[in-house]
């Protein structure tokens, strides 16, 4: 839990540190969305191997190695001189927190037998939803109060003392898991899937800043090839020795194919959002790193509050309902906060943003916390590193590309809006590019809006209530 909370923390915090970032370092925009997509980019590179090396070496150790490495990667990011340097000690994080983060799920799922696992994941949930609160407003407050002069730099200092504690507590706690039967690693597995996501997310995150090159569609379309590439090889694996990088029978566990469909569609959504909603709130409206963190305090509580509700009292009651209510909730959170954009402007207040927010906040607190549940349900106990890794891939794959998204859906209708302010009269003003910022913001809501319709759709192939619960009913019955 503290490893989760470390990684949570470290994704919101630097969203709203991202201004100070720019200013202190000079960083354009392709440098900023390297900063943050590089890290997830990373995450998602590595999170299945991390996942497989978890089951074959032990997911204690991977564990330590990961959590490790991340707390030396935010030194280096916390003393990073140039934006080069930062870009690339958070493609160092990304590839720690890769080792670190699929070992909390699979030691939850080897650990917990399945029907007190419900229990621990709405835990997991509420941990989600405070490394939501405290990461924007800890962004925040470090930001705002320059200790030492140091600017943005304390967002990344801070882990320090928290990863030597997650060793410590790993180190004497974590009771030591690995699969039953020996297993190998597929390196071959390792390049194809590394080179498939490499090919499709870097054309989405540099498009817009190289201005959309040809090599860059053709890149993306490649990396289809690739994708289908590393099926086939690892088809050809499990029948050679067992040993594949994915174990692909998993996908014929129904629960497990709709679910990583869904975590893939959710990352998207919560790759743009946050983004978006920062450089709305700071560049659009010109709010401080602490008036912009305090703002999303409602939004995260309602995230914590919900998730540990969602698993422990209205799963096992409601089933998947659950989840597809939690995405019509955020959905309708995500409309009111359209029509509020557009209705006051660059002059919104905080306060006005509260509903919307509280509203979103309790959609997503009733997805994260169940989905990850439902999804871990029918995976057998062998496979849990793999299907951990899984899970966290498809997420961090999504929120890669939500943030190449961006550049299309947000930054798009900005460039256009101040292009034509800027055609019309010798200077573009502030409250120009206040309203663009809030065209964009409106313009990219409702893509979010139209993916979480599809993930209500997606959701139907969910089963109607998760294993675990449908054992504890039987239980019930019997006695």
């Amino acid at each position: 839990m503290t490893a989760a909370f470390m990684d949570l923390v470290d994704v919101t915090i630097v969203n709203i540190a991202i201004p100070s970032i720019e200013r202190d370092l000079g960083a354009s925009f392709g440098a900023i969305q390297w900063i943050t997509a590089g890290y997830a980019l990373a995450f998602a590179a590595g999170l299945i191997t991390g996942g497989r090396l978890g089951d074959i070496y032990g997911r204690k150790r991977l564990f330590l190695i990961g959590i490790s490495g991340f707390t030396i990667a935010s030194a280096l990011c916390g003393f990073a001189a140039t934006p080069e340097i930062l870009a690339g000690a958070r493609l160092l994080q990304g590839a720690m927190a890769a080792l670190m983060v699929p070992q909390v799920l699979a030691i939850i799922h080897v650990t917990f037998p399945a029907h007190e696992r419900g229990k621990v994941f709405g835990m997991f949930g509420a941990i989600v939803g405070l490394g939501a609160v405290s990461g924007p407003l800890l962004g925040a407050l470090l930001t705002q109060w320059n200790i030492a002069g140091l600017e943005w730099r304390p967002i990344f200092l801070i882990n320090l003392p928290v990863g030597i504690a997650g060793v410590l507590l790993g180190r004497k706690f974590i009771t030591e898991s690995k699969a039953p039967k020996a297993l190998r690693l597929d390196l071959i597995g390792v390049v194809l899937v590394t080179v498939a996501l490499l090919m499709l997310i870097y054309p989405l995150t540099r498009g817009r800043e190289l201005g959309w090159p040809l090599w860059g569609h053709l890149c993306m379309a490649g990396s289809v090839l690739v994708f289908a590439g590393f099926v086939a090889y690892e088809k050809r694996k499990t029948r050679k020795d067992g040993s594949p990088l994915v174990e692909l029978s998993l996908f014929r566990v129904k629960s497990f194919a709709a679910g990583i469909t869904v975590q893939l569609t959710f990352g998207i959504v919560l790759g743009i959002f946050f983004l978006v909603w920062t450089l709305y709130m700071q560049i659009g409206l010109g709010w401080s790193p602490l008036r912009a963190g305090l703002t999303g305090v409602p939004f995260s509580l309602a995230v914590s509050v919900a998730a540990g509700l969602s698993v422990q009292k209205l799963v096992p009651r409601f089933g998947r309902k659950v989840l597809q209510t939690g995405a019509l909730t955020m959905a309708t959170g995500l409309l009111v906060y359209i029509w509020e954009a557009g209705r006051y402007g660059t002059d919104i207040h905080a306060w006005q943003m509260a509903l919307p927010l509280t509203v979103m906040g309790l959609g997503m607190g009733l997805i994260v916390a169940p989905l990850t549940d439902a999804v871990l349900s029918g995976v057998p106990r062998e496979h849990a590193g793999s299907a951990s890794g899984l899970i966290n891939t498809t997420q961090q794959m999504g929120s890669a590309l939500g943030l190449g998204l961006v550049s299309v859906v947000f930054f798009g209708v900005v460039d256009d809006r101040v292009g034509s302010a800027a055609a019309g009269s010798a200077a573009v003003g502030p409250g120009a590019v206040g309203m663009a910022f809030v065209d964009g913001f409106q313009h990219a809501m409702w893509w979010v809006v139209a993916v979480l319709v599809v993930i209500f759709g997606v959701m139907f192939a969910l089963p109607a209530r998760p294993k675990q619960h449908v054992e504890e009913s039987a239980v019930e019955a019997v006695s």
